[in-house]
């Protein structure tokens, strides 16, 4: 039908006989936002924020438009008519002020959630829009059918109960309906895409699969101590599933099964209380595609990948319909990094809040809990009370370190915490003990630095043994000290590089060859490593056991040595020096067991007392805060919640290996297409900003296409050391050359 012939309103057009009805598109979205937020008991408010979002459309400038121009739908283009006021501005005329609550979901639905107010951006805030009440009258006269004017305020109540409840629950408000919003315009636009949505098992469908991969994983087991205890693990957690939903810690030391047992947990729980899907969090994206690998092996489709690196990340793990899930999380396994699920809590973009409606009655398993943000811990903190308590969420804070996350009230520190945590493993099991594997010995009672040369000479004379200290230029200044054959791991190695690397070193231990490494902390967590002696850097207390944990790991020697110095180069200012204040503190208290479970709660107290006000650097809370006339400023929320501050790394394209340079010879022909940039993200390095603006101005390195940039000299890529900022510009010998 061709609509340059009708009256009927137009909503989305493909071409002039091809469009869907703006009365159909509003229903249908109406229809979509009241099913998404049935799950946190506010279907009539989605029904009506879902009728009400395209009012703007009915006016005559919309149609006129819709009517020249195809694809009209693209988020690109909307802004050439305003169609997002009307109906933000029809329901502060017919609900005062909580009508404020449809008007920023209406306003925002394609630029995102703006502030109430904004000195920057007055324009872009929500008080200015508002005063612009001309743009109603037009799309009433259009001719608004009264079955969708005519609409009372629904009577379910906003939640209540932290300092976030309302800021929140309009945040699910709005994802509601810009998935709905999504979901209707692909269904019109590309009903095939849509078609390939459908289809995927519940939480209950998989566990049989969890079931059959276990039996057949310990069939083959050997039995070992290690191997009992694990399967005592895994018992426990089944067991407790059946607890009622709320907050769990999951205490268990590195070794002992953590992974797989949160799993079974988190299947067996939603099983009994029909949570709708589980959400794996992981601290780093080095991590994440190993754990998403391994579920992958046991579910297969069922799990979907989503973090940063994958927002343009590796083509030959994403089909079309993970590609589509990515956008919502409609999967039932999600398996994401820390930075990508609680920015989105705390987010303005469409594109990130669409997906949060779906975490409401979830199994969240926050994988190596003590590494929270702590400049942001107590936005996450009362993020995660909030969930809990109004939206169905059950935690499971997984970790061989658990922080001292509980309440905790003195003269001088108030810290609401999270109340009510329950922990998984039974007392009983003694866990701590049985899986003991090493002695804390300190040298030189920590007062006094130990020099890289001396340090140097003490792990030469170890056939196998890791080293962990706290930065970059350490990893290298002591490594160049080492006998040839020494492995080095650090940030400054592209993720392809240091997987081959860290295989290397595996396949060495497994063989019993001599295995001498030099790391960065980024072994401390997901990598299982196993060596009889650990040298550690002074740092957390944390910290310290993580590296432990890489010490006679599967229990094959009777005790394995970790060694605590004091480096000669300075810590890092900031958290990690006063976290490695406190671990010395504690460290130096000889009688004691330093590593002991209770002793983490001393440290975490010690430290979140000494971070005091940082723990909300930015002041998110009171941004978001429950102002009773909805003065909320979400857009500067959202811009200040950067759990890694982008200003600081800029990323490189690094010559590694023959795919290193096929891939830049690709983006230089082709473009920054996406699949390309997906493949491209194991081969890039983060550089400090400084020293980035160094190399670009030397030539040293190049941006190929407008914020893409990429190695130049072949001479400043180590095949030991990763990228070397300080290599000469001219090449190098081939010896160093990748």
């Amino acid at each position: 039908m061709n609509h340059h012939d009708t009256l009927v309103p137009v909503a989305h057009s493909k071409s002039p006989s091809d469009w869907q009805s703006l009365e159909a598109h509003l229903e249908k979205v109406a229809e979509l936002a009241e099913q998404h937020a049935m799950a946190f008991g506010a279907a009539s408010w989605g029904r009506l924020v879902g009728l009400w979002h395209d009012l703007g459309k009915f006016s005559p400038d919309f149609q006129e438009y819709i009517r020249q121009a195809s694809e009209a739908h693209l988020e690109s283009k909307q802004g050439r008519v305003n169609h997002s006021s009307a109906g933000a501005l029809l329901a502060i005329e017919r609900f005062g002020k909580i009508g404020r609550i449809l008007a920023y979901c209406i306003m925002g639905h394609h630029a995102g959630l703006p502030d109430w107010q904004s000195e920057i951006a007055p324009r872009a805030s929500l008080a200015w829009r508002l005063e612009q009440k001309e743009l109603l009258p037009t799309a009433i006269e259009a001719g608004i059918p009264t079955a969708i004017l005519n609409q009372a305020l629904p009577t379910e109540k906003a939640k209540n109960g932290t300092g976030l409840s309302r800021s929140l629950w309009l945040r699910m408000l709005f994802s509601s309906l810009v998935d709905a919003d999504f979901l209707d315009t692909e269904a019109f636009m590309d009903p095939e895409k849509a078609r390939r949505r459908q289809g995927y098992p519940t939480p209950t469908e998989l566990a049989p699969l969890f079931d059959r991969y276990m039996t057949e994983k310990t069939a083959g087991a050997p039995f070992t101590k290690v191997n009992r205890i694990r399967a005592e693990v895994l018992q426990a957690c089944r067991e407790k599933a059946a607890d009622s939903s709320g907050l769990f810690t999951l205490t268990v030391p590195t070794g002992g099964g953590k992974t797989l047992s949160s799993l079974a947990f988190s299947l067996c729980h939603a099983t009994f209380h029909g949570k709708r899907r589980i959400i794996y969090v992981i601290p780093y994206t080095s991590i994440i595609e190993q754990t998403a690998d391994q579920f992958r092996a046991i579910f297969g489709e069922a799990v979907l990948e989503h973090h940063s690196n994958l927002d343009v990340a590796d083509v030959s793990k994403e089909d079309a319909r993970s590609r589509l899930a990515c956008e919502n999380w409609d999967a039932p396994l999600i398996v994401t990094t820390t930075v990508q699920f609680f920015e989105s809590l705390f987010a303005s973009r469409t594109s990130r809040c669409r997906k949060l409606h779906n975490i409401a009655q979830s199994v969240v398993i926050l994988d190596e809990a003590q590494l929270l943000p702590t400049d942001f811990l107590k936005p996450v903190l009362e993020v995660m009370r909030e969930l809990q308590e109004n939206y169905g969420v059950t935690f499971v804070l997984s970790t061989a370190t658990q922080p001292a996350l509980g309440p905790h009230k003195s003269m001088d520190f108030d810290f609401a915490g999270l109340p009510g945590l329950r922990e998984i493993i039974p007392p009983s099991l003694n866990l701590y003990e049985r899986l003991q594997r090493t002695r804390v010995k300190t040298l030189e009672g920590l007062t006094t630095s130990l020099p890289w040369d001396a340090l140097a000479s003490r792990l030469s004379s170890h056939e196998s043994v890791l080293c962990i200290v706290n930065r970059r230029d350490d990893a290298r200044v002591l490594w160049e000290k080492m006998p040839v054959g020494t492995f080095h791991l650090s940030a400054l190695m592209c993720g392809a590089h240091r997987s081959e690397r860290i295989a290397e070193i595996k396949a060495n231990l497994k063989a019993e060859k001599p295995t001498r490494v030099v790391s960065t902390q980024l072994v401390e967590a997901g990598v299982d490593l196993d060596f009889p002696v650990v040298y550690r850097a002074l740092a957390g207390l944390d910290s310290v056991a993580q590296a432990a944990g890489r010490c006679n790991r599967e229990g094959a020697l009777e005790q394995g040595m970790v060694y605590i110095f004091q480096p000669e180069s300075k810590i890092p200012a900031g958290y990690l020096r006063q976290a490695a204040e406190i671990g010395r503190q504690l460290l130096m208290e000889q009688k004691v067991d330093p590593l002991a479970p209770e002793r983490f709660e001393q440290y975490f107290r010690m430290f979140y007392w000494l971070r005091g006000s940082l723990l909300d650097k930015e002041n998110i809370l009171e941004l978001l805060g429950n102002d009773p006339e909805l003065r909320i400023s979400f857009r500067t929320a959202a811009e200040k919640f950067k759990l890694i501050d982008e200003g600081v790394y800029v990323p490189v394209l690094v010559q590694y290996g023959e795919k290193g340079c096929q891939l830049i010879d690709l983006l230089r022909r082709q473009g920054p297409e996406r699949w390309i940039l997906r493949q491209a993200q194991r081969y890039v390095v983060n550089l400090p900003r400084s020293v980035h603006g160094q190399l670009l101005i030397d030539g040293a390195i190049e941006e190929i296409h407008p914020g893409i940039f990429v190695q130049g000299h072949g001479n400043l890529y180590d095949r030991n050391l990763g990228f070397c900022a300080d290599r000469s510009l001219i090449y190098a010998p081939d010896e160093l050359m990748i």
